[in-house]
């Protein structure tokens, strides 16, 4: 294996000057979220979801984001898992996006919450029938004996359920409200470029940041 002390990169593929940045936080996460789509990134809307366990110990897991506008960045998943039980204990959290091509990262942090019943029914229904069942088999989290039990559940559900399964009660979504933005973009010789937002007092305050 090659020493991963080497391992070296030349940023060089674009700039993030005030002057191209916008001025508040989501029309600038929108432009690079739809550029990191144009652009064919794999999985583009992955982030990483940080949150603290009521032991006050920090994990971290690959979500994907299925919504954003002024209220916040939505995502779905299992109520009772790790992340839903420490969400519970405290309902804080920092989302991260890697776009490795485009040599961009952008950070969020924020207060989490639950969307509402009609808009996690609403995506439960859109998503393709393997998800929707899916979501009744697994007991997500918990030690299980094998994958099998997985499979045996999902039988079960499509059993009980058809093609209509509803979504059920330990499912759903989260929105997290912003209060930081950060957003990096890579630069030559390591002097990159991080423009932060912070909310103060309702408003938005842009600041740069030293890389």
């Amino acid at each position: 294996m090659k020493d991963i002390a080497d391992l070296r990169k030349s940023y060089e593929r674009a700039e993030l000057e005030e002057a191209l940045a916008a001025d508040d936080p989501l029309p600038q996460f929108e432009t690079w979220l739809q550029e990191a789509i144009d652009a064919g990134v794999p999985e583009p809307n992955a982030m990483t979801l940080a949150t603290v366990g009521a032991d006050g110990r920090p994990s971290t897991r690959i979500v994907l984001i299925k919504g954003v506008d002024a209220r916040g960045l939505v995502w779905y998943t299992n109520y009772d898992s790790r992340k839903g039980q420490e969400l519970a204990a405290h309902p804080v959290a920092a989302l991260q996006f890697h776009w490795v091509a485009m040599e961009r990262v952008v950070r969020v942090e924020g207060t989490v919450e639950k969307v509402s019943d009609e808009e996690s029914d609403a995506y439960f229904q859109s998503r393709p029938l393997d998800s929707r069942l899916g979501a009744w088999a697994s007991p997500q989290s918990q030690v299980i004996a094998s994958r099998a039990v997985l499979v045996a559940n999902a039988a079960k559900a499509a059993a009980r359920h058809g093609l209509h399964p509803p979504r059920p009660p330990h499912w759903g979504g989260y929105r997290l409200k912003p209060e930081r933005w950060e957003f990096w973009q890579g630069r030559v010789s390591r002097l990159h470029d991080r423009l932060r937002y912070r909310l103060v007092d309702g408003r938005w305050l842009r600041e740069r940041l030293a890389p």
